[in-house]
This record gives C-alpha cells, structure tokens and sequence, in this order.
C-alpha cells in the first residue's frame, strides 16, 4: 500500500512555466483539482511529499495551503533525501509513489515503489516509469495520479467519504 507520495513542482504540480513580472515577482499557475486530491490523499491519513529542484515562496505558500508533511526545496539530489524521508516515517520504498518530468528526478523515479509522470514528461523518463498520465503537468496530472492510487489500493469509498 503507497503511504507517500512524492511530488515534483515544475512540470507535474505547474505547467513548468515560469513567468517573471517586471518587478521581478515569480508567478506560478497551480492546478486547484490536483490541489482537493492532495489535501484528500492527506486526511486519509497519508504522507505528502515535496521535493523540488528549485526555491520558491510561492511554492512554500502551497504546500502550507495543502498541508503538504515534507517540502524540501533546492534540491539537486531527490533520491536520496527520500531515502531520509522513507527511513523518518519507517516504511521502505515499495510503499512511495512519486511523479516527475525530467532528467533532475530520475533516480528518485527509478527507486519508488510506484512512478508516474505526466503525458508532457521527458521521452527518457517515460521510458523508465511505471504510468505515463493522460494529463500533462499542470492540467490535473497530480490529480491523475492520486485517483490511481485510491483505485489500486481500494481508498476510493475512504475517499468518497471524506465529500459525502
């Protein structure tokens, strides 16, 4: 059974565009679907994830929103402050799913349980996951991937239940 999931920002959780104003001021677009599976995919009583090659206060400002367990950012190797992350909570690999598109989540992707990444990710990571997504980053990817998990791992009615 996945107890974590992982999440990459840019690319899975946003379109990966970022748009500087000129102020300077960063602006991300978040997807609000992929946001209800998140908090949902938490108080089912799972572990959230965040781990990001880049620095962001908007993305900071997220995670606190989705009550998101772990966010680490600046990241350049994702796999083994997993490995950290795994050895904390005391559950092994077999029980993460993580999502990510391109060449920076990699090894992470290669060491989960179970791996996705959106329909827009990379030609190589595609090669290596488990589930390409029929969603691309940004449009409700995260979301995809969540409603995989509950259906494999029988969450769906827990999950209905949250909303009836």
């Amino acid at each position: 059974m996945i107890e974590l999931i992982v999440l990459d920002v840019d690319g899975c959780l946003s379109n990966g565009q970022i748009t500087y104003s000129e102020d300077e001021v960063e602006i991300k677009s978040f997807n609000v679907k992929d946001g209800l599976a998140i908090r949902s995919w938490g108080r089912l009583g799972k572990k959230i994830a965040i781990i990001t090659g880049r620095e962001s206060k908007i993305v900071e400002r997220r995670a606190g929103e989705l009550k998101v367990d772990f966010i680490h950012q600046g990241i350049s190797d994702k796999a083994t402050l997993l490995n950290n992350i795994v050895d904390e909570l005391g559950i092994t690999m077999q029980n993460v799913a993580a999502i990510g598109d391109d060449m920076n989540d990699y090894k992470m992707l290669k060491s989960v349980g179970l791996s996705f990444t959106p329909n827009d990710g990379s030609k190589h990571i595609k090669e290596i996951v488990n589930t390409v997504l029929e969603t691309k980053g940004g449009d409700g990817a995260v979301r995809e991937m969540i409603e995989l998990l509950l259906k494999r791992d029988n969450l769906e009615e827990e999950f209905l239940d949250l909303w009836r």
